[in-house]
Parts: structure tokens; sequence; C-alpha cells
């Protein structure tokens, strides 16, 4: 029986340049990615497509293997395999980590329009279950940001944005430890790799910095916040 085995994380062995001849020139390169989006989309779920007209260099766009799918991409290789109701999604715990010293530190004025620094972070604590296959597993992830601060508008909007932020980093996290292992019947199999429990490194781009944790960082013991603003 034929098999395939998916990962949640970017494709690289299928990385491939296709070259179409005859293409008429009175198409756009608009227009031709479309077609091309539309033939190549119904043999299942894509990654990326690119178009380069009167171009033969090869793409290299992919160079890291075990780069995670972007939170989108997980939700749509999820719901092409397993179906919307072929998986849940649960916050055991959402919470902000941001310690004292840091709140006390934004009553330093740092711009001329009387903006005070401050620095956000929170942490999350997520259950990824497949009820039709028996497999659940946890994940957890940490964000952070720091930011000049001019109003208690601005305040909330990195609140709910660093909120959401830390939620699908948790979901990816999960995603990145599933196999989806496709039969050649129709049928899909879910198992779960067997992970480390220690930090990950994790790439930083400016003031934001996003840290992917082990979950029991949160401790068992304390009171747990499900309060999502």
């Amino acid at each position: 029986m034929e098999v395939d085995v998916l990962e949640f994380k970017v494709p690289v062995e299928n990385n491939k340049t296709l070259f179409v001849w005859d293409i008429q020139p009175c198409h756009t390169q608009d227009q031709v990615y479309v077609r091309l989006l539309e033939v190549f989309s119904s043999f299942g779920p894509l990654y990326l497509l690119k178009v380069r007209l009167s171009s033969k260099q090869t793409p290299h766009f992919l160079s890291d293997g075990s780069r995670p799918l972007s939170h989108a991409r997980c939700l749509e290789l999820a719901n092409h395999c397993l179906g919307f109701n072929g998986w849940t999604s649960d916050i055991i715990t959402l919470k902000e980590l941001t310690n004292e010293e840091e709140k006390d530190r934004g009553g330093e004025e740092d711009d001329e329009s009387g903006g005070r620094w401050r620095r956000l972070k929170f942490g999350c604590l997520l259950q990824l279950s497949f009820p039709h296959h028996g497999q659940t597993t946890r994940a957890a992830a940490v964000v952070e940001d720091s930011f000049t601060c001019s109003g208690p508008d601005v305040l909330l909007q990195k609140r709910c944005r660093l909120q959401k932020m830390v939620r699908e980093k948790a979901l990816v996290q999960a995603f990145t430890t599933v196999l989806l292992i496709l039969l050649g019947n129709g049928k899909v199999m879910v198992e779960l790799k067997q992970t480390s429990d220690e930090f990950l490194p994790q790439q930083t781009e400016g003031v934001l910095q996003v840290h992917e944790v082990s979950w029991s960082e949160f401790a068992a013991d304390e009171e747990l916040d499900l309060t999502v603003s």
C-alpha cells in the first residue's frame, strides 16, 4: 500500500522548477499565476507557487527544512487532510508574564511626545487534540515586545496583538509534533513525534522576541487564568 507522511513544516524535498511552454504573450503574469494555481491546487494544498516569465533561474526561497509552517498553513493542511471536525485546540492557560520591574520602568519618558517605554510578555499553554484518532499533544509559547507607549489605546492594542500571537505560536508549536500518514486507500492516520522538553532557539526581529518554551514552565499549582481579551 502506498503511504505518504506529511509534517507541518515547510516542504523542501519537492521544491522544483517547472517550465511551461507555449504561453501566449497576451496573458499577463498575474493571469498565468491564477491559471496555474487552479491547475495545481486540484491535486492538493500548495505551500507556495512562484511564476517567472521568460526565466530559467531556479528559485531559492526555501533553505531551512526544519522551519515550521505558518499558522494559516497549519490550519489549511489540517483542515484539508482531517476535515474541520477532525481536530480541536483548547487554551489551557494564557496569561501576562510581565514582571513588576518591567512595569515600573514604564514610568520613564523616552521621546518628546511623552511616550513611555514598556515591555509586555505573554505565555500560552495549549492542547491540540485529534478525537477520531485518540491523540493529544501540548505545546507552549512565550512572546514579548518592547515599545514606546503613548497612551492607553496603544497599550490595549499591543496586549491584544501579543495575546493573538502567542495563541497562534503555541498552536504552530503543537502542530510540529504531528505526523499525518496518508494511506493509499484514502484514510488518514495521526501520529505524534517524541520531542525534548527543552527551550528551542528562535530568531528575533527588531525588538520583538518570540520564544518557544516547555509547558512545564507553567507551574501546575498556579491558578490558571483563562481570560482572553
